[in-house]
């Protein structure tokens, strides 16, 4: 049974251990300069150790989802950006993550509009924080997100990519 607190149920704990692992990444495109921003995973990450990425990170509990794309942009590169300027690219749903065993799904956002410039905010875990030409995006690069990014940049519309899932 849930209590109330200032009109909101009290979340309770989730009760299934299938739940899958909501993401937020951010393409973050300079149209005057034909740029984005980019990361890349250091040899310590956890994931896809020096691979290029975007800029994406895992929501919080009671966190919507605009606010963990705004959240982890400023956390691992400085930059600022507000929920309204922020516009859907993509969708992944993968079946599998390394810490997401039950699925994961990613909303990549895209936006024109920041505040500041790019810097490694998160040194252990990236290697680099730097704007990329968007015509010289490295090949090294984290498979879905990198799927986004070129779906993203040749205006092909927001998309659904699929990610381990047994094809039918």
């Amino acid at each position: 049974m849930t209590r109330r607190t200032d009109d909101r149920p009290v979340a309770l704990e989730p009760s299934l251990e299938s739940m899958t692992l909501l993401v937020a990444a951010v393409i973050v495109h300079d149209r005057a300069n034909h740029r984005v921003v980019l990361l890349q995973r250091s040899e310590n990450a956890k994931f896809a150790q020096g691979l290029w990425d975007l800029p994406v990170g895992k929501s919080e509990s009671g966190e919507p989802i605009t606010g963990t794309a705004v959240r982890e942009l400023y956390e691992e590169t400085g930059l600022t950006v507000e929920p309204q300027c922020l516009r859907v690219a993509h969708i992944i749903h993968g079946a599998w993550g390394v810490e997401a065993p039950n699925g994961f799904l990613t909303v990549v956002f895209a936006t024109h509009e920041w505040r500041g410039e790019p810097e490694n905010r998160e040194p252990r875990k990236h290697s680099q924080v730097r704007w990329v030409d968007a015509d010289a995006i490295p090949e090294a690069f984290v498979d879905t997100t990198s799927s986004a990014l070129h779906h993203y940049l040749k205006n092909d519309g927001a998309q659904v990519s699929l990610n381990g899932w047994p094809t039918a």
